[in-house]
């Protein structure tokens, strides 16, 4: 791999142009175990290891771009919200994170439940022996064909999202000779992202039923007239990169509120409650995400304290944690293509992938952490800007991070936390290929995902 000199991009933090960035690391070789798989670890040369395996030998096995996951990470993550809710809750793994048949299976295998929104995940989670049972079924506009794939298969939920979607899935199941077990989505007005919470006007959004207004106690008395539906519970999702437990307190006490009201007025005690997901990870060092345990510990005694005060049996909770579980298991491997200082802005380094493989950054203005992962380096470290091949200005992988002076051509570079939603959110744009998913564990790798070909982009245009 070339080591060719090039002029440094600005070292300090006091030159460096505005941005997302902090003071460079005292050491660019070390790696946070807070954003990184928990088998990641560097040899003796510095070159970046998981599951056992070195990941120059899993980019001349496998190519570059590619989604690196630590299976073995994964599966404990998932025994971990397992054994934090016991037996008398439910964890209901969120599919929209990162879904395959090779996921359905550790999720069976390990004891999570699974939630999709579609009916494309719903056949990937009955391909792979899910028990329908074992399946809630999320989204704001599920086709007619979608609702009676769902009874049929005997998914265990249906949330309903909509007065039309009552009456649909009702209808569906009468049809078909079901009572269906569904819960009631609410908009309990209040939305959290990572440490602030707003309490009021975001009913303005197109999922679930409003408190304010009536509209969720009337898709309660709606419900309970129709004779295809059994109402078993309240769902409630807040947001998502949660890390403040403060914003569940409000939406807890919020739909207990809802479930005394139904008693009172229908003599009914909705035996589920569903808080959700979006509990939060860590992208970069300055995040600090809970654990399990203590997100559990939290819930419960909330939950527990509102029922206590409205008189009501504490209902049986549900979570739904996606990212949680996906997100720090895997990360993106891709090969330095170019390298080019802008002197006394930053240096950019254009990687073999972009935005076809992580449209985070430039939809949410996410942030993610970077290294170089091929070798180590004692160069000073310069800002960098790590962007992709597509032909956008705004195709930015990590806006702002500091990576070695001397980072070149046909270098390694990794960026962590890449589970969650950046394969599931992939395109073709550009034409580009979809790079394939590589499970890694106990000194072995296979793919789980392939790379895409030219020949499948081909296959779909009968131009």
């Amino acid at each position: 791999m070339s080591r060719s000199a090039h002029p440094a991009g600005p070292r300090h933090a006091d030159v460096l142009p505005e941005g997302h960035y902090t003071a460079p690391p005292a050491d660019l070789n070390a790696l946070d175990g807070k954003v990184w798989a928990r088998t990641v670890e560097r040899d003796d040369e510095g070159v970046l290891n998981v599951g056992g395996l070195p990941v120059t030998r899993l980019a001349e096995e496998f190519g570059t771009p590619a989604y690196v996951m630590d299976e073995g990470d994964f599966r404990a993550r998932a025994r971990a919200w397992r054994d934090a809710f016991g037996t008398d809750a439910d964890v209901f793994y969120a599919g929209k994170a990162f879904l395959s048949r090779a996921v359905v299976r550790w999720l069976h295998e390990e004891g999570l439940n699974l939630d999709v929104c579609s009916g494309g995940e719903l056949a990937t989670a009955l391909s792979a022996g899910m028990p329908a049972e074992r399946i809630a079924f999320h989204g704001n506009n599920k086709s007619t064909a979608e609702i009676e794939r769902a009874i049929t298969a005997g998914v265990g939920r249906i949330v309903l999202d909509s007065f039309q979607e009552i009456v649909r899935v009702a209808h569906a199941a009468e049809r078909l000779g079901v009572r269906q077990r569904v819960q009631i989505r609410v908009t309990v007005g209040v939305e959290a992202h990572t440490h602030e919470f707003i309490a009021t006007a975001h009913e303005d959004q197109k999922f679930g039923l409003a408190l304010a207004g009536g509209q969720a106690a009337e898709a309660v008395r709606r419900a309970l007239k129709l004779d295809g539906l059994e109402l078993v519970g309240i769902h409630s999702h807040i947001g998502s990169q949660i890390f403040d437990m403060a914003g569940f307190e409000v939406a807890a006490r919020r739909v207990v509120g809802l479930l005394a009201e139904v008693r009172d007025e229908h003599g009914v005690e909705l035996p589920e409650i569903d808080l959700g997901g979006g509990l939060g990870i860590a992208y970069t060092s300055e995040d600090d995400p809970r654990e399990p345990q203590e997100i559990a510990v939290a819930l419960r005694e909330i939950v527990g304290r509102e029922c206590a005060a409205a008189g009501l049996r504490t209902p049986r909770i549900s979570v739904e944690p996606g990212r949680a579980v996906v997100g720090p298991t895997t990360f993106t491997l891709y090969e330095v293509g170019t390298v080019k200082p802008l002197e006394g802005l930053r240096t950019y380094v254009s990687v073999d992938g972009g935005m076809s493989d992580n449209i985070r950054t430039a939809l949410y203005d996410a942030e993610y952490s970077v290294s170089l992962v091929s070798r180590t380096s004692e160069a000073e470290p310069v800002l960098a800007r790590v962007v992709g091949k597509h032909c956008e200005s705004g195709d930015i992988v990590v806006r702002d991070a500091f990576l070695p002076g001397d980072l070149a051509p046909g270098d390694l570079i990794a960026v962590p936390a890449t589970g969650a939603y950046c394969r599931s959110m992939a395109s073709n744009y550009n034409h580009v290929l979809r790079p394939p998913v590589v499970a890694v564990a106990d000194g072995a790798a296979r793919v789980i995902v392939r790379r895409e070909t030219e020949e499948d982009l081909l296959r779909l245009d009968v131009g």
